[in-house]
């Protein structure tokens, strides 16, 4: 495990392989163990760089302070790579940190050389909602602060069952290491409420000029598909994968298609 001081925090990161940089972000309640499943086979041709954000393990966070917000986090991946200073790297990120990655895009292109977003967490605006509303619906949110609830409780299962449902996953299923990432990172549900997420808008997502490509899952349920489906048509020749059989850890799920679909589209 590595460190690199950014913003006044720790960014621990691991790193495997040689070639160029692919850095990769979690999402909710990761941390730069998720990757797993797909470093082996990526690292064959990337310096593949998994980090963790601040507050997830290995720090051991109390949920307490203004810091854990998109807009501070986006902030740490963009100092991070700095940082590196390897020139444009390649950007992966999955669920919150696929929405912490294309804020990075947007904002900082210059330090990107392709971006990987699979199935970036959000909501849309009434410019990109089909509906002409915002998404997603009030129960949405009043699932989450019942998962913070519980985990303010003690009952840290009982927390991650109801994030599971959200995500269209059952508890039950889950295998026993993600539960235990899950465990580890469960405090951050608390920051989370309050992590200020601005919803897609339309000027947003066409302002993308990075190569992108999407990935979901087929049988993902939930606000997730519609975001995945909006973003695709609207990122300008952004290319759109979906792998059958697989939820929303598609890369877990299916590692070698996951994998082959990313080193193609890197490659090209």
């Amino acid at each position: 495990m590595l460190h690199q001081r950014t913003n006044d925090t720790d960014i621990a990161y691991i790193a495997l392989g040689e070639g160029p940089p692919l850095v990769c972000v979690h999402g909710t309640l990761g941390d730069f163990r998720v990757w797993s499943p797909v470093m082996g086979p990526l690292s064959r041709r990337h310096r593949v760089i998994s980090v963790s954000l601040r507050h997830f393990f290995p720090e051991h966070w109390n949920g307490q302070g203004t810091d854990y917000t998109i807009a501070q986090h986006v902030a740490d991946v963009i100092a991070f790579i700095e940082a590196l200073g390897l020139g444009p790297v390649d950007l992966m990120g999955h669920s919150r940190g696929g929405h912490i990655s294309f804020r990075v895009a947007q904002q900082r292109p210059d330090l990107l050389r392709r971006l990987v977003l699979a199935e970036p967490g959000g909501n849309l605006d009434a410019t990109l909602h089909p509906d002409g509303a915002t998404a997603p619906a009030p129960a949405f949110h009043t699932r989450y602060h019942d998962a913070a609830a519980r985990v303010t409780a003690g009952d840290i299962d009982g927390a991650l069952e109801i994030f599971a449902g959200l995500i269209g996953d059952d508890w039950q299923h889950v295998p026993p290491t993600v539960r235990q990432t899950w465990r580890d990172n469960a405090r951050t549900l608390l920051g989370q409420i309050n992590e200020q997420r601005q919803p897609f808008s339309r000027a947003a997502v066409e302002s993308i000029r990075v190569p992108t490509l999407l990935i979901g899952g087929a049988d993902t349920k939930g606000i997730l598909p519609m975001v995945f489906h909006a973003l695709a048509a609207s990122i300008p020749n952004a290319r759109a994968e979906i792998i059958p059989g697989t939820t929303h850890f598609m890369f877990e799920q299916d590692p070698a298609r996951y994998c082959e679909l990313v080193l193609a589209f890197l490659a090209s």
